[in-house]
């Protein structure tokens, strides 16, 4: 990156939000034909809502979504403000 450049933190956040709902997504559909069941029994206990039934999944894609950008949000600002003060 190039000296000072700022990063969007909401746009960076929103990527993130959508990144982590379409994981979600394809791993509720890769359970459902029983594909990668290790990653959704892991999914399945780190995630409150997350289930394989079409509920399960879209609540586990709700979840994956805010958790994922308030994460990526916060990591943008934080990014921001260490830029911010090395000048």
């Amino acid at each position: 990156m190039a000296e000072g450049l700022r990063l969007d933190a909401l746009g960076l956040g929103y990527a993130a939000a959508v990144v982590s709902a379409a994981s979600m997504l394809l791993l509720g559909i890769a359970g459902n034909i029983g594909v990668y069941t290790g990653a959704v029994a892991m999914m399945q206990q780190w995630h409150m809502f997350f289930s394989l039934g079409l509920l399960g999944i879209v609540a586990g894609m709700i979840e994956a979504a805010i958790i994922g950008f308030v994460f990526i949000y916060a990591f943008g600002l934080l990014y921001n403000g260490f830029i911010g003060r090395r000048r």
